[in-house]
């Protein structure tokens, strides 16, 4: 695989990580017991922590990143081995 594949499938691996790292640890102003500012969700973040979210997207993409990697050069799942593909006819 060509470096620029590897940044490029790594760069999709990090935008799809955001979604999955943004729920952790949020807590909103009720479960901190701050006052409702009017005009804000009710399930709106007390805090955001755009370095914290950064870290663990990078090493959450990281880790998905080096088993695809992995995957890719051992071949340990291929299309032969995932039988809801039946590739046979």
């Amino acid at each position: 695989m060509a470096w620029t594949s590897g940044l490029a499938i790594y760069a999709l691996f990090w935008a799809f990580s955001v979604f999955l790292v943004l729920p952790w640890g949020v807590r909103t102003g009720a479960e901190v017991g701050a006052e409702h500012v009017p005009g804000t969700a009710e399930s709106a973040p007390h805090e955001v922590r755009l370095g914290r979210i950064a870290i663990r997207v990078t090493v959450v993409a990281t880790t998905l990143f080096t088993l695809f990697q992995l995957n890719y050069h051992y071949g340990w799942v291929t299309v032969q081995t995932v039988t809801f593909f039946n590739l046979e006819g």
